[in-house]
């Protein structure tokens, strides 16, 4: 068993992998961007302060590399005039949506432009000249060092250096009334600036396949998670790992403690309902829980709260939230009371939608083994009912259960986002949902493949639970 845990163990690498290429692609994929319209990153473009910090925004979070695969050392001169021409409107009749597109180009392209956009300082019209000027002092731009990890001290100070020469190099550009003494200044400090830098803007053909695979959003998104970050929230700007973590407590509570009941409540009704099979009482039962199936969560979670807390019939519980907002201390047990009655309703309605479920699985594999031979043999050995279905059928019967029970490990992280949403519960299934909302991609990435990483454990804790229940499967 162990060799065959360790392989699945390995197996588990690549599997999350993937998992986690297909989710980022889904996510940059997707329609809208996140930041946009704080930054003015959709629609006609804002003041140079806006458009300057929307810039500084997605170099923080990697917006403007590719997602996947990166081509743009392959650039051509022409292709960067084109955009020029395009994106500031200098021939033709380019549509506003045709400017938007060239400029965002532009400003994503950053460093892999520098060495065309010298060259066309020279160019024969002067309004390509000036709108060059213009682009080189948002392409020489340098990154800053992430500060989060190594020495912070030592960081700050590097990006002191950097913003100091970032703008220096913002100097060099030209109004539309300055004379050619001024406009030829320009130029000729930038060609002495890239005389000492050319070396960093030309690639040779190792920096082009490391740029190719790895100067992308999934290389540096990967990067980040080879040191357990998961990055900083797009939304509020926090680490997203400590929100994560301030999150469970309440999705753990609610969920950890439904599963428990529903496994506690169902395999009983299930094994009861498949001794008596075909008996009225087993179809009344079926009969409930398919009902209690039916409901989706939020319908079942509002009636509650319909029925329950606003006074018509009762009001014995309150509306929501996971405890009572007040200012006033309380004792630990007394803080525990409220919170368990808080959950009370929450819990009945995530407990419900799996009671269905769980129980049918427990009845169908009770059944399926009650009618082996070994199950006769043991009631012909003269062992009493209770001993042959508790002893011998629940226990090989648990092996539809088991296979659900992988499952159970993302749901304990990831909560339940209807539930918490109906009864704001500020847990990972709401937070979820305010950051798909929100299009804050580290947010959902974090929360995805958390589930997905513990739903790759649940799948293997649930196999090797086979071999506890069933004598007949070893993994040897």
């Amino acid at each position: 068993m162990l060799q065959y845990t360790l392989k699945r163990l390995l197996l588990t690498i690549p599997t999350f992998f993937f998992i986690s290429l297909l989710l980022f692609l889904v996510l940059n994929i997707a329609p809208g961007r996140p930041g946009a319209a704080a930054g003015g990153g959709d629609g006609e473009r804002g003041n140079q302060e806006q458009k300057e910090s929307y810039r500084i925004f997605k170099e923080q979070f990697n917006l403007d590399k590719p997602i996947l695969l990166n081509t743009r050392f392959a650039l051509e001169q022409s292709e960067v005039r084109e955009l020029l021409v395009t994106g500031f409107n200098l021939e033709g009749d380019p549509s506003a949506a045709q400017r938007i597109e060239a400029q965002d180009n532009l400003e994503d392209y950053g460093n892999y432009l520098v060495r065309h956009l010298v060259p066309l300082l020279d160019d024969a019209d002067p309004g390509v000249r000036q709108v060059t000027a213009d682009t080189l002092t948002v392409a020489t731009q340098m990154r800053f060092v992430n500060e989060r990890r190594g020495d912070v001290k030592a960081a700050r100070e590097k990006n002191r250096g950097i913003s100091k020469q970032n703008t220096a190099v913002k100097q060099w550009r030209w109004d539309d009334d300055a004379t050619e003494a001024q406009q030829a200044e320009v130029i000729a400090s930038w060609k002495s600036w890239y005389a000492d830098n050319e070396g960093a803007y030309t690639y040779t053909g190792k920096e082009k396949t490391w740029a190719f695979f790895l100067d992308t959003r999934f290389a540096k998104y990967w990067s980040n998670l080879m040191h357990l970050d998961f990055g900083v929230s797009t939304a509020d700007r926090r680490p997203v790992f400590e929100t994560v973590l301030s999150k469970l407590k309440y999705s753990l509570s609610l969920t950890f403690t439904s599963v428990i009941l529903a496994y506690a409540i169902s395999v009983p009704i299930g094994v009861f309902s498949a001794i008596r099979q075909g008996t009225k009482i087993d179809a009344a039962v079926t009969v409930v829980l398919f009902i209690m199936y039916s409901l989706p969560t939020f319908f079942t979670g509002t009636v509650l709260l319909r029925l329950l807390t606003e006074g018509e019939p009762v009001s014995w519980f309150p509306t929501g939230d996971f405890q009572t907002m007040t200012s006033d201390p309380m004792t630990t047990w007394a803080l525990l009371k409220d919170i368990l009655w808080h959950l009370v309703l929450p819990i009945a309605t995530y407990t419900s939608v799996s009671l269905a479920t769980l129980s049918r699985y427990a009845r169908a594999g009770v059944i399926e083994v009650i009618r082996a031979d070994y199950i006769r043999t043991a009631r012909a050995k003269g062992l009493s009912e209770p001993v042959v279905i508790i002893k011998h059928a629940v226990r090989n019967g648990m092996i539809p259960i088991l296979t659900l029970l992988g499952g159970l490990l993302p749901a304990l992280v990831a909560g339940s986002v209807v539930i918490e949403v109906v009864f704001n519960i500020p847990g990972m299934g709401q937070y979820i949902f305010q950051s798909i909302n929100l299009r804050d991609y580290n947010a959902v990435m974090a929360v995805l493949l958390t589930s997905s990483f513990l739903a790759l454990i649940g799948i293997l804790i649930s196999d090797l639970s086979y071999a506890f229940v069933d004598p007949r499967i070893s993994f040897d």
